[in-house]
């Protein structure tokens, strides 16, 4: 792959990110954005788009890794059936899985409700040259337990605390802890999968159809689909008020699987071009001690040699003689 100029693959990568950022400069309506953009491209030139994120993004995965300085963390956050699972494991195809984890949030534990809300995502922070990937997130904490009110008696929070201000407070936790990674060397990239109500309903019932997809079927799906537009109401809160030049939101049309990937491959790699990563350059002093090792291996390379020459010299004098 031809290696482009910074300006060139920004351009070029411009039309998949930008009209789908969301940073706080202005005001936000989800109503506003189009579940089933395609961003003006067929679905071959789709596929060619995410091929090349896939290398590319590859890429950029080894050098963040080997300069073991910045970390990116990556969450995707969407009603039931928006493609999250699939969108992760197309998009990341082929990088090396040691310096990338996944880490799903399902019903928190018993040990966890022990702990404030954000605490079993601060532990599965990923490290410096690493990337994390929350599949949902503490955001959950403003979308399900909004939605679900009465599971905040759960948490075993002090009743007083637990006040009409709480959603607001949560905002300002979540944004300050964003601010605070982002300041410590840690990208944060949010996306949220946005489904139509009637995609959403064809996936469903494509789970139930194909044998091969039943196991993903869940009658708490068919619950939560009825409390669509409360839903709705929450993740417009959500990207509304942590929406953050530092930490911004990527509102991504979900309704065409391919077209998601493609929006959710160009932002990454865009993000990670802006890093300017490098293999380390290793100092004069390591540099001679290579040449050493180097000379070492060939002397030994010559040694195997001569012990194999006089090998086969004797085996050649001893079939003469015979």
């Amino acid at each position: 792959m031809s290696k482009k100029s910074p300006q060139s693959l920004a351009a070029e990568l411009k039309p998949f990110v930008a009209p789908f950022r969301v940073d706080g400069s202005s005001e936000f309506h989800l109503k506003s954005h189009k579940t089933a953009d395609k961003g003006g491209i067929d679905k071959d030139k789709g596929e060619k788009v995410i091929d090349a994120n896939r290398k590319r993004l590859n890429d950029f995965q080894e050098k963040l890794y080997a300069q073991d300085r910045w970390s990116l963390l990556l969450i995707f956050q969407g009603m039931d059936a928006a493609g999250k699972d699939s969108a992760i494991k197309s998009v990341f195809d082929g990088v090396n899985p040691q310096g990338c984890e996944v880490t799903s949030f399902k019903q928190p534990s018993t040990k966890e409700l022990d702990h404030d809300f954000m605490w079993r995502s601060a532990i599965a922070l990923p490290g410096r040259g690493r990337i994390g990937i929350f599949n949902r997130s503490y955001y959950e904490e403003c979308l399900v337990v909004r939605v679900h009110p009465e599971t905040l008696a759960k948490q075993k929070i002090p009743p007083r605390l637990v006040t009409r201000n709480i959603w607001r407070e949560r905002f300002e936790d979540i944004s300050a802890f964003e601010h605070y990674l982002t300041r410590n060397g840690t990208v944060i990239l949010k996306f949220f999968l946005n489904v139509s109500r009637q995609e959403q309903r064809e996936r469903f019932l494509d789970r139930l159809d194909e044998p091969a997809k039943n196991w993903k079927f869940s009658m708490a799906d068919i619950s939560e689909r009825a409390l669509w537009g409360k839903y709705q109401a929450a993740y417009q809160e959500v990207v509304r008020h942590t929406a953050t030049a530092a930490a911004p939101w990527y509102v991504v049309p979900a309704d065409h699987k391919w077209f998601a990937r493609v929006v959710i491959g160009s932002v990454i790699v865009n993000a990670l071009e802006k890093l300017d990563l490098k293999f380390p350059e290793v100092d004069d002093a390591s540099l001679e001690e290579f040449k050493q090792v180097r000379k070492a291996l060939e002397n030994e390379g010559k040694g195997v040699a001569v012990r194999k020459a006089e090998v086969k010299k004797a085996s050649s004098g001893k079939a003469a003689k015979k």
